[in-house]
């Protein structure tokens, strides 16, 4: 009996170990964008990677260091707005940080409506109507940017529930996760500003370029000059915008790396990009050098 319930025990610790803490987020409705299949996450042998898609609710899961040093980052997974890619751009990013003491918070922002397969959607649209991607995203992205200004007022308001520091609560996308964070800091006030920002090939033909603001946060910009969707012209203007108004801004231009190589390892420099976003962040007096684990 007494084996047996030990046994139990040990399950139960593991099983929490493991159990999700999930943040719903405060948003309002679309009075036009509608949802008609539930929210899906699936193995993508498209991507070659884990997706999920039709998001109608946007959500947060809260991934903690056992040591936190006070910074966060919120994680914005890409997708075109049709999926995110949830693991090499979200969770994989969240527990790199994690070991650096960053408490991490991957966010699910509202996603296209889509069928069964979103990525087959996008893939084929792509290769033969991209103009009907831009159709179907533009309702959508003002509602994802409202649900990344919404991810940072909830994190500034209950900035002790986590352990973090609310005046050191950065922002993370890549791709059309890197549009939201623009949009985030294009649009931001006070309460939902966040203290620095990291565009990560950024979508910057669906949200392009526009003047710093005033109160532009550090930025760091990563893409690849062979980015196939030739973003890396874009990144360079953003980075410029920065440096034109004497914001504190840096830029790592990898020569290879291709779009949507988040935590991927394909050989190249830019595997290596989190490192020198982490080695920023200490220079910035944004993160410390201290372990997490």
């Amino acid at each position: 009996m007494k084996n047996l319930i030990t046994s139990l025990t040990c399950g139960l610790m593991t099983l929490f170990s493991f159990s999700q803490e999930i943040i719903q987020l405060p948003y309002e409705k679309s009075p036009t964008v509608k949802w008609t299949q539930d929210e899906k996450s699936y193995f993508s042998d498209i991507w070659q990677n884990k997706v999920v898609t039709n998001v109608s609710v946007p959500t947060m899961e809260v991934f903690r260091p056992k040591k936190p040093n006070g910074t966060s980052v919120i994680v914005a997974p890409g997708g075109g707005l049709y999926a995110l890619s949830i693991k090499s751009e979200g969770t994989d990013v969240a527990k790199w940080l994690n070991q650096k003491g960053i408490t991490a918070f991957v966010l699910k922002y509202r996603l296209v409506p889509t069928g069964n397969d979103a990525v087959k959607e996008i893939s084929d649209e792509g290769a033969n109507d991209p103009g009907k991607i831009m159709e179907r995203v533009a309702p959508v992205l003002p509602l994802s940017i409202a649900d990344g200004l919404s991810a940072v007022a909830y994190l500034r308001d209950n900035a002790d529930t986590y352990k973090i520091d609310k005046n050191k609560i950065g922002f993370m996308g890549f791709s059309a996760g890197g549009a939201v964070t623009m949009g985030v800091t294009y649009n931001c006030t006070k309460s939902n500003r966040p203290n620095f920002i990291v565009p990560v090939y950024p979508w910057t033909t669906v949200l392009p370029v526009q003047d710093a603001p005033e109160d532009a946060p550090p930025m760091l910009v990563i893409c690849a000059t062979d980015d196939p969707l030739g973003l890396a012209n874009g990144s360079i203007k953003l980075y410029s915008s920065w440096l034109g108004i004497g914001k504190p801004v840096g830029l790592h231009m990898y020569s290879k790396g291709g779009h949507g190589f988040g935590m991927k390892t394909q050989g190249y420099p830019s595997d290596n990009w989190i490192q020198r976003f982490h080695d920023w962040a200490i220079a910035e007096g944004i993160t410390t050098a201290t372990n997490g684990m």
